[in-house]
């Protein structure tokens, strides 16, 4: 199977739907065929809350599956703004040092600039916070944490 040769630690089809629905199992992402979204859909519920339900638009419904796992593999983030503006996402482990972390930082306020629609005019980034899970953000000050000007 490519989903296992290009490392997914899990597949499967209709036999994990019972484990997912249990909990039994911790994942941080989950890739689907199109053909197989009529399956996956009855976990709505499960995978939905968590925002974990595959989306082509975020390239997690794709016929390529081996290339959506490598890129899962290999630190893709995704990201999408709340109506308000405020975008969430992982950017670490408590276990990554601080270099990769602020690597890691860089990497995805880069990434969210270059989203950046082209009629969007004034300040884009206003405001960066840090958190764990379950606790309050800390603000990072854009300029020195990125070495990118929010305004552009």
């Amino acid at each position: 199977d490519e989903a296992t040769e290009a490392g997914a630690d899990i597949v499967g089809a209709e036999d994990l739907m019972e484990t997912v629905q249990s909990g039994k199992i911790e994942f941080d992402r989950c890739i689907a065929t199109p053909d197989m979204m009529p399956i996956v859909g009855r976990l709505g519920k499960v995978l939905g809350p968590r925002n974990l339900m595959p989306n082509p638009k975020v390239g997690t419904v794709t016929m390529d599956v081996k290339e959506a796992v490598e890129a899962a593999k290999g630190g893709q983030v995704q990201f999408k703004a709340e109506k308000a503006g405020v975008v969430h996402a992982g950017i670490g482990k408590m276990s990554f040092d601080e270099g990769k972390l602020v690597q890691n930082v860089r990497a995805f306020v880069d990434a969210v600039s270059k989203a950046k629609p082209t009629g969007a005019k004034g300040t884009y980034m206003m405001k960066v916070a840090l958190s764990s899970t379950m606790s309050p953000g800390v603000t990072v000050d854009v300029l020195s944490a990125t070495g990118n000007d929010p305004a552009a």
